[in-house]
């Protein structure tokens, strides 16, 4: 029976992980088709950053509810209609007409998104043991950072094939293969159910034990939505390179993020196997990611040179990927009762950085007509990301979450 939990478990993982890639090439696939988007619905920047940042409107409401009908209806229902809101947002993303059509089916896109990670994180709760919590979320962002870097030339040569219209056409098609194997595998059992109890969302107080999580996420957000959103465009604009190029180094920015989310998850828990210190072993990977990602985005700001600005992106976004596994560990190990809501609300951080990233970035380059001021914004947010790091005390578990363990005479880490 042991052997096939864990069987069980390593499937549900690899499930989420196909999830997470499937989310991310749906979510960026706009990018990289932003320049013949924006020739032919004539949009300006700011126009452009507009429509990038509608994604997070819904995106960022979903963080605060998302978790808890995840937490209700169960992972398999939720994250079912989830993807299918994707599908369709996706494919209607290939017949807008104009500025306001293209809002909208972002917005759209936002709705379906919003409950997947918090009920992804929910599931990962359940058939991922506590130790490997950092593991887990490590290897499904980086599968997330996969189909950020797969998402460019995948999109350039369904553009070569065919158009930028039919791109989106066809990537709405896989959303639905995932949906019926999910559907098909996965049942909302939990190796600790008997532990589980119904209960009510103590909003307020999971809010305030939360927010440090949602400001550090929400400066973590802030570089890893101009990187999602104005990257491809970057290379193009400031750098003339046509579309194929501008994919090529793109997916190479991108495949930083890979390396990084594993490696953050891994180093977090290492630490923590070695130290048993939860806290260092979660503010350690998270401050080193924050001075990482500031210290290789100076070069970019400084130097006009396309390999450099290149490889120092790549390890921006290395360093700055080195955050997300600890910081989503960081709301399982506080509130494991509530992780579906608790990582809703610290996500929120992120979800909102998303809205004002992407039109702020677009606006300054109108404005000023460089690229340097939106960059100098997010190394100084950067570094407060790290200041406020030290803010994070996983170790110190939600009241709630205390009570519901002693009341049921279980060990903390079970829950």
């Amino acid at each position: 029976m042991r052997v096939l939990k864990l069987g069980a478990s390593n499937i549900v993982l690899l499930l989420l992980c196909a999830l997470y890639l499937i989310l991310y090439v749906d979510r960026v696939n706009i990018s990289t088709a932003a320049p013949l988007i924006q020739t032919d619905l004539r949009l300006s920047n700011t126009a452009l950053g507009f429509a990038f940042s509608a994604f997070a409107y819904s995106y960022a409401f979903c963080q605060l509810f998302g978790g808890v009908i995840g937490d209700k209806f169960g992972a398999r229902l939720t994250l079912c209609g989830s993807i299918l809101i994707v599908c369709l947002a996706t494919a209607a993303t290939g017949a807008v007409g104009g500025l306001l059509s293209l809002f909208l089916v972002r917005v759209a896109l936002g709705f379906g998104e919003g409950a997947a990670l918090p009920t992804a994180t929910h599931a990962m709760s359940d058939w991922v043991s506590a130790e490997n919590w950092g593991f887990a979320q490590g290897v499904t962002h980086s599968f997330a950072r996969l189909g950020n870097f797969a998402a460019p030339p995948i999109v350039v040569a369904l553009i070569a094939w065919s158009s930028w219209r039919a791109s989106f056409y066809i990537l709405a098609g896989a959303s639905l293969i995932w949906m019926v194997v999910w559907f098909w595998y996965f049942r909302d059992c939990s190796t600790d159910s008997s532990v589980r109890v119904e209960h009510s969302v103590p909003w307020l107080k999971l809010a305030r034990r939360t927010a440090p999580a949602t400001a550090v996420n929400f400066c973590y957000g802030w570089t890893l939505w101009l990187f999602l959103t104005w990257i491809p465009s970057f290379f193009v604009q400031n750098y003339h390179l046509d579309l194929a190029s501008s994919a090529l180094y793109a997916s190479g920015v991108f495949l930083g993020g890979v390396a990084g989310d594993t490696l953050g998850g891994l180093a977090s828990d290492r630490i923590l196997r070695r130290t048993g210190n939860l806290g260092f072993a979660r503010r350690s990977v998270i401050v080193v990611g924050f001075v990482g990602a500031c210290v290789f985005l100076i070069p970019v700001v400084l130097l006009h040179d396309l390999t450099v600005s290149a490889v120092s992106l790549s390890l921006a976004f290395f360093f700055a990927e080195l955050i997300v596994a600890p910081i989503w560990a960081v709301t399982m190990d506080v509130s494991p009762n509530y992780a579906g809501s608790a990582s809703g609300l610290m996500n929120f951080g992120s979800a909102f950085a998303g809205i004002v990233s992407p039109f702020f970035f677009g606006f300054m380059i109108d404005f000023t007509g460089s690229w340097t001021t939106p960059f100098v914004a997010s190394i100084l947010l950067l570094l407060l990301g790290a200041a406020l790091a030290f803010a994070l005390h996983p170790e110190r578990p939600f009241d709630a979450d205390a009570k519901t363990a002693a009341l049921l005479g279980v060990p903390r880490g079970a829950l």
